[in-house]
């Protein structure tokens, strides 16, 4: 059995979970490496990393390099005499940093890597209507997400599911299939896989806030899976032209209908409690929304409080 000395690094929530694991699992974490603090907030003030506040909490010795290449990064790093790291929800490492520990470096990927390499799979898997996706975890190499694979599990998605909802399943999934990942490494027992680079291979490009804007000339599944997709974080938004104004509206939150109809994609359907949209083959309910400088509110609220005149759209 191998006496392991684990470097930690991760970033956000997601990382949290497997970092907890370890940890109350007995595993050794001699440092955690998580991104620098950053100012968040009206008052700008620095917030530090989710993975951050729990490891000082646990008196970890923590590490926020800005250039992972720098001289002084790397000298605190070998002298943590670490001979294996795991990477949750980090950033790309370089070469002299993941050839470091003698047992190697792992990642856990949120997806069934080949497909969703990259840094939003979990939207991705969502947006383009799969019934599943799961978690890997891979030795790390040159390329992005593209090493010999040691472990995947796969994660149901359901038809209601969002970004959001799909992130914790697969967090706590992930958490455990590290575990069972260093327990193998442990034993010396990890055989690894290599990935398959023919056909075609699904990507989980990082997303930016143009491509999040809502397209109603799709059909209601292709419209009802970007916006459950992006929900609730980046969020999928749209323009709504009203009485002669056009303002970005983010929209959390919907179900769907397919129905014939001969109103245009876009054009805005209300009654006391409802407003629907328009899409090629049926309506988008609304069910949660934020309208500029608003907080999230259910559509009953929103219609309460603010008149849509005859003519309303989403542009």
């Amino acid at each position: 059995m191998r006496d392991l000395r684990i470097v930690f690094m991760g970033t956000p929530e997601f990382a949290v979970e497997t970092l907890k694991t370890l940890i109350n699992n007995n595993y050794n974490i001699v440092g955690v490496i998580t991104a620098p603090d950053k100012p968040a907030g009206r008052g700008r003030r620095l917030k530090e990393s989710a993975v951050k506040e729990y490891a000082v909490d646990k008196g970890i010795k923590v590490l926020q390099p800005v250039n992972l290449k720098d001289t002084s990064f790397i000298e605190e790093l070998t002298s943590l005499q670490a001979n294996l790291q795991v990477v949750v929800a980090f950033r790309m490492l370089p070469q002299i940093v993941w050839q470091m520990p003698q047992y190697g470096t792992f990642n856990l990927h949120a997806s069934l890597l080949p497909d969703y390499r990259g840094a939003a799979p979990i939207n991705w898997a969502i947006i383009n209507g799969e019934t599943k996706t799961g978690v890997t975890t891979f030795f790390i190499d040159e390329k992005i997400d593209t090493g010999e694979m040691i472990l995947q599990k796969e994660v149901e998605i359901n038809n209601n599911d969002t970004a959001g909802t799909l992130h914790d399943k697969l967090m706590n999934v992930g958490a455990n299939l590290v575990l069972e990942t260093v327990k193998l490494i442990e034993k010396d027992e990890a055989i690894t896989k290599k990935q398959t680079e023919t056909g075609y291979l699904k990507a989980a490009n990082k997303i930016h806030k143009d491509t999040c804007k809502i397209n109603w000339n799709n059909t209601s599944d292709i419209v009802y899976n970007f916006i459950r997709g992006l929900s609730p974080y980046p969020t999928a938004w749209s323009i709504l032209y009203n009485n002669n104004e056009e303002l970005n509206v983010k929209i959390y939150s919907t179900s769907k209908i397919v129905e014939s109809h001969t109103l245009q994609p876009g054009q805005i359907v209300t009654t006391k409690n409802e407003m629907k949209v328009a899409v090629k083959d049926g309506f988008i309910f609304l069910t949660e929304i934020q309208l500029p400088g608003k907080r999230k509110m259910n559509i009953t609220d929103v219609l309460n409080g603010y008149e849509f005149q005859k003519g309303a759209k989403m542009l």
